[in-house]
């Protein structure tokens, strides 16, 4: 039987890793966007949406690499619990990037409570 060697670690997490940094990614970005234009973050569209663009491969590269590692750790043990453990890191981390980025840190006229209307009341922001 074969050592198993760092190699082989990431490589087995390489592609998961990848595949749930993007849907954190997209998801974070378009939650952020949809909460800058309610509560009227910014000076228009037009920068919100370049700062924006600016965030993709941060928050994509942020969430990708330690989704890979849990990813690798796990799947050694089960399949199952690495996909359980990277489905859990995405929603938690996705929540993180929305609640950070996109809920305005001042008072904002169209938010109460710096809460878009729209943000479920059972999630706290």
């Amino acid at each position: 039987m074969r050592a198993a060697s760092s190699s082989g670690f990431w490589a087995r997490g390489v592609g998961p890793g990848v595949l749930f940094g993007g849907l954190t990614c997209v998801v974070s970005v378009a939650v952020v966007g949809r909460a800058w234009a309610a509560c009227d973050v910014g000076s228009g569209s037009a920068a919100n949406g370049m700062t924006l663009l600016f965030l993709v491969p941060l928050v994509w590269v942020a969430a990708a690499i330690p989704c890979a590692i849990l990813y690798g750790a796990l799947v050694r043990r089960s399949r199952g619990a690495a996909l359980t453990a990277g489905v859990l890191f995405t929603l938690s981390f996705t929540w993180f990037v929305v609640t950070w980025l996109g809920m305005p840190d001042y008072p904002a006229p169209y938010c109460p409570g710096n809460v878009p209307s729209w943000w479920p009341a059972f999630l706290p922001a």
